[in-house]
């Protein structure tokens, strides 16, 4: 049974400009708690590098593989897959306006495989509150853009 972590949020802000906001990942730094330092082209089949902070401990390197990318709507990635299928993941970040200059945004994160069990247990809260607070930091930058 796959372990999973979904956030639905609306944003006060243009889809336009939440979409800038997440794919400007040079910047995640100045607004995202969770993943400090990202590096990435999101074409799909390349490295997407991240600074990863779970709880209070320092960033630590995480290397995935950007799967999908439609400019202006969706990206996604996942990490290698562990051999004989013990492990694999899923991250999807999905931008959809809603009219009147709001947004929402979804975030879905999947762990899968026989070791997911494990990681859901080990790893749960952290990544929870991790996904969480690069949400909550997304709305709040991009509303703050907004409102100049």
């Amino acid at each position: 049974m796959a372990f999973v972590i979904d956030n639905i949020m609306e944003i006060e802000a243009p889809a336009e400009l939440v979409w800038q906001v997440l794919t400007d990942v040079d910047n995640y730094g100045e607004w995202n708690p969770f993943v400090p330092e990202c590096k990435t082209t999101l074409e799909p089949g390349t490295p997407i590098d991240m600074k990863v902070r779970l709880g209070g401990s320092s960033p630590r390197d995480q290397r995935e593989f950007i799967r999908t990318h439609t400019p202006g709507k969706e990206f996604s990635y996942s990490m290698k897959p562990v051999p004989l299928g013990l492990l694999r993941s899923l991250r999807t970040h999905t931008v959809t306006p809603l009219g009147d200059g709001r947004t929402r945004y979804e975030s879905h994160f999947e762990i899968g495989g026989p070791l997911s069990v494990v990681v859901g247990a080990l790893m749960g809260k952290p990544l929870n509150k991790g996904f969480n607070s690069m949400a909550d930091g997304l709305k709040q930058r991009a509303e703050t853009l907004v409102r100049g």
